[in-house]
């Protein structure tokens, strides 16, 4: 049967009418032939269906009797396609298909009709001439779109039946076996729920109306050889999901030769687009997102997951896997659980919060350093300079440290342990449940190619050996001639910038020792009262804008490094990228969040004695405990780092660049073209990269929430509102802004997750730490455990400050005469923070037994705290199974009854003595049974139209083959 342009011409088609009536029976001349014929009504309330059933004897049957009939379709309803998951089209649009309107472009590959060097444009010409003979050889269908004047060209990508199933085979892509006796889901997070619980969560679920739930399928990896296993529809196109259609070509476009002359790694559209043959190439967006734009999957997830409308909505992360493939399905729904998790983080954090506020009038420390009759003269905080203080001008700043050290912080810092451990655990049950309901289970990771980059510095290599998996010989860089040079000097830079960033932290502190002492110099109480926090607040500013500078500079200088490094696969790239990325902004963000915690002020010294820094005072800290300066350093970096990169950087510059973009292209009309294809490729492309960029802010921002939560229990709360911001503003990202991804798998988040588990060890450490030393909380607690007279808090103050006689003072350190003011004349002793002997006792100035007390408390404390949460944690990953209960129960039975059906399915088979046996007895049973003998042929299908198109071709009438 010919088809005209996908029109099937009314003499050679079998069609049927509301009656039953036959129009024609012209067309079936062959009795090895079955055709299934569907036409739509004008309502679209009703179908027929004929079917060629012995060839002498036609019957007539409503497809209702068959199928699940037509319903009247509500406003903003999506109907599932029930073989791919994708929306089930009613009308397609043209756009996406082909001239003829019927078969489906799966890849754009976009090369420019413009160059100066003509002798390149030739050789860069013969490539692509070779490239594209070599697919359409393959199977592939290819249609150029060119026109005059336009700087860039298209060539549109169809893969054939026979090129899917081909391929299909060889990857072995699970798809959907005939048989689904039951609804199988996995368990979520939702499912430990309570029934009341869940009304309450209602408003936060997706519309199902809008957005259907998907069932699960059994599958089985696809043999070509068996058809009859799978639950093949009549329209076949419907049998692959788009995402998957596009990963196939993806997977011919990276392997195929594109030389006359043999050369070898003369292949792949990666090194296409390398050397400039090609710019770009990518499956095409499927559709508009836009109000105006018919529904469809792209549209879907922008109004019910990157629109800011239902920024607390759950996402629906079925269609973002079967849009965009598994790999970004995988970082969307750990990022969603990540938020998930940090509500109850936010919410003991914001309490602890709300408890030292509550507190502070009632703080027997804040009560005592608040007091001026207490008369406490304190000692200069500079040489010189800086005359003698009272004790009371710091009443704000011990407030604000009882804000975030109080009674609360230990019992928050060991929850936000075990809240990481509890993370981890159950993100990786709800992993293992994302993972059995996507079919990653048994995920087998594709031999990867070497990169373009890689062939291209070693296309004149001498050396060349097999690949220990391929076999393929393969040019290589000596290990001891240049691996082991490169590498050690790779090694030598990446120690030089983390000593650049440990320098910018050296100079920060010159800078607040300057500071500090020009401020105290000023003769205003506002000014010296607070000089301290302003000194603190105007560094950590200076330090926020040094991270950025450097992070600039380190993001080139590690891209150079890797790419030096020359590293055979993208994964291995990769890798070696998110480590040196990793190492240095790491050190680069905390590296004075580490000073302030556990070095400032630690060496200073007594008056009589100060340890000097390059000649320079040493920075102490007021109070005896740097918790404050720590908080504000940790709130600015933090907070400012979301502000301006997250949110400024992310969303306010694309879209100042897509209005530059759209000025600069105001007067070329031929590059403002509506087509499809032309749209997707102005859009950015993420690069080579990929996710890397979106893993590693969430992973710098985990170190934040756990290293240093003991000192900023608030830190959760502000993760939680920049990840709400940070979702959608990355779903924005995907649906609009960026070329559509090639649907890779992925098994699990990878690399990441074993950096979020060390960093939750490691946050275990950094808390007791602070807590142990940085904090007043061991002081505190040996003070009223073993000096108190009344075993409280009372006279804290006055037991944490040791005396000193200003005679002592070498000549350097006494303050200047013009310093000291006419109240403190007549001081003889003034105070300082420490545990030491007075200038009466025969040890003057010597450790107290109290210092030795503290010293030996911190360390006891660190030591059971380490163990005890360490302990607590492993017990904790001990208890919790990886993989739930039920669900692993759910995946037995799900192996059990796939297995049992392909036993049956072969059995019935055999007994029938047909090519394509089932296991129901209904109509549509049968006529699958039927037309088996066509599934086996392996027709590529090319002339069959096969949607339901706006074009004229295809608007009355469908033809399935099979």
């Amino acid at each position: 049967m010919s088809t005209n342009g996908g029109h099937i011409s009314d003499t050679q088609s079998l069609v049927t009418n509301s009656t039953g009536d036959v129009n024609s029976r012209t067309a079936m001349e062959s009795r090895s032939e079955t055709r299934v014929m569907f036409r739509q009504h004008e309502n679209g309330s009703m179908y027929n269906i004929a079917v060629d059933q012995d060839l002498d004897n036609y019957e007539t049957k409503e497809l209702t009797d068959l199928l699940d009939p037509p319903r009247s379709i509500h406003d903003g309803e999506v109907v599932l396609n029930e073989y791919t998951g994708d929306i089930q089209d009613f009308e397609r649009g043209s756009q996406v298909f082909l001239e003829d309107g019927c078969r489906r472009i799966d890849y754009i590959m976009v090369w420019s009709s413009k160059s100066n060097d003509r002798r390149k444009e030739e050789e860069r010409e013969r490539k692509r001439k070779r490239f594209e003979d070599n697919l359409r050889q393959e199977g592939l269908i290819l249609e150029e779109d060119i026109m005059d004047g336009r700087s860039f060209q298209f060539m549109k990508v169809h893969a054939t039946w026979e090129v899917l199933t081909r391929y299909a085979d060889t990857l072995k892509i699970r798809m959907p076996i005939k048989e689904i006796p039951r609804d199988v889901s996995a368990l979520s997070l939702w499912d430990l729920m309570t029934v009341q619980l869940e009304r309450l969560l209602n408003p936060f679920q997706l519309d199902p109306h809008k957005v259907p739930s998907p069932k699960k399928k059994y599958t089985w990896p696809f043999d070509r050889n068996k058809l009859y296993l799978y639950n093949i529809p009549e329209n076949r196109d419907d049998f692959m999901s788009n995402a998957t259609r596009s990963r196939i070509v993806d997977y011919v476009l990276r392997r195929k030769e594109f030389s006359d002359e043999g050369r070898q790694f003369s292949f792949g559209i990666r090194r296409l687009i390398a050397d400039g043959t090609y710019l770009a190439a990518y499956p095409l967006h499927e559709g508009g997102w836009k109000k105006k734009c018919k529904m469809n999957m792209r549209r879907l997830l922008y109004d019910n997951w990157a629109s800011w409308r239902v920024w607390y909505k759950v996402q629906p992360l079925h269609y973002i896997r079967i849009y965009f493939g598994e790999k970004i399905g995988l970082y969307f729904a750990w990022l969603g659980y990540y938020t998930y998790a940090l509500i109850p983080a936010s919410v003991i954090g914001f309490l602890v919060f709300i408890f030292g506020l509550v507190t502070i009038n009632s703080d027997p420390i804040s009560v005592e350093s608040c007091d001026p009759s207490n008369n406490y003269t304190m000692c200069p905080l500079c040489n010189g300079r800086c005359g003698y203080w009272d004790y009371d001008q710091i009443c704000m700043h011990v407030k604000a440290t009882h804000t975030f050290d109080n009674a609360a912080t230990v019992f928050f810092a060991v929850f936000m342990s075990l809240w990481g451990t509890f993370y981890l655990e159950f993100w990786k049950r709800e992993q293992a449940g994302i993972q059995s309901l996507w079919d990653l289970r048994n995920f087998e990771e594709e031999e990867e190619p070497p990169r373009p980059e890689y062939l291209a510095r070693l296309a004149n290599c001498p050396k060349s050996k097999p690949h220990k998996v391929t076999g393929a010989m393969e040019p290589y860089y000596p290990f001891w001639g240049r691996q082991v040079p490169v590498y050690l000097t790779s090694s030598a830079i990446m120690l030089f910038l983390v000593l650049a960033a440990v320098a910018a932290v050296i100079g920060i502190v010159f800078y607040r020792i300057s500071v500090l002492a020009a401020l105290y110099m000023i003769d205003d109480p506002l000014v010296y009262r607070n000089a301290t926090l302003v000194v603190s607040a105007t560094a950590a500013c200076i330090n926020l804008v040094v991270i950025f500078l450097l992070n600039f500079v380190y993001t080139r200088i590690a891209t150079c490094l890797t790419d030096w490094e020359c590293l055979r696969t993208q994964s291995e790239h990769d890798n070696s990228l998110t480590f040196k990325f990793y190492i240095l902004q790491f050190i680069n963000y905390y590296s004075s969040l580490f000073y302030i915690a556990f070095f400032k002020g630690r060496f200073a010294g007594e008056p009589a004695h100060y340890v000097t820094f390059f000649g320079a005072r040493q920075e102490e800290c007021q109070g005896g405990s740097c918790l404050t300066e720590l908080c504000i350093q940790l709130a600015i970096i933090f907070v400012g780092k979301q502000l301006i990169q997250n949110n400024v950087v992310d969303i306010l510059v694309p879209q100042i660049k897509k209005v530059f973009d759209t000025l600069c292209t105001r007067n070329k009309e031929h590059d403002r073209s509506n087509l499809p294809w032309v749209k997707d490729y102005r859009l950015e492309d993420m690069g080579p990269t990929g996710l890397f960029n979106e893993y590693l802010e969430m992973m710098i921002q985990f170190g934040f929430v756990t290293l240093f939560v003991a000192a900023f229990p608030l830190a959760p709360f502000f993760a939680l509102l920049n990840n709400i911001i940070e979702l959608r503003s990355d779903a924005d990202k995907f649906v609009t802004q960026y070329r559509r991804r090639m649907a890779a798998r992925a098994q699990d988040i990878g690399i990441w997750y074993d950096i979020l588990h060390g960093l939750t060890r490691f946050a275990v450490l950094t808390n007791g730490l602070i807590i142990a030393f940085t904090s007043s909380f061991i002081q505190r607690a040996v003070y009223r455990f073993a000096y108190s007279q009344d075993g409280t808090l009372n006279g804290f103050v006055n037991n944490s400050l040791a005396y000193f006689n200003i005679s002592d003072f070498p000549p350097d350190v006494r303050p200047y005469e013009s310093e000291i003011k006419p109240q403190y004349n007549a001081t003889e002793f003034c105070r300082y923070p420490d545990y030491r002997e007075p200038p009466w006792s025969p040890d003057k100035y010597k450790y107290t037994s109290q210092h030795w007390h503290v010293v030996a408390a911190q360390f006891i404390f660190l030591v059971v705290f380490e163990n005890l949460v360490v302990v607590t944690t492993s017990i904790i990953a001990y208890i919790i199974p990886d993989v739930p209960r039920k669900l692993n129960e759910q995946m037995r039975q799900e192996a059990v009854i796939t297995n049992n059906i392909i036993l049956e399915t072969e059995l019935l088979r055999y007994k029938e003595g047909s090519k394509d046996a089932t296991l129901g007895e209904n109509a549509l049973g049968n006529i699958r049974s039927r037309t088996g003998n066509q599934y086996d042929s392996g027709g590529s299908g090319d002339g069959d139209c096969t949607h339901v198109s706006k074009s004229d071709s295809c608007k009355d009438v469908e033809e399935v083959a099979v």
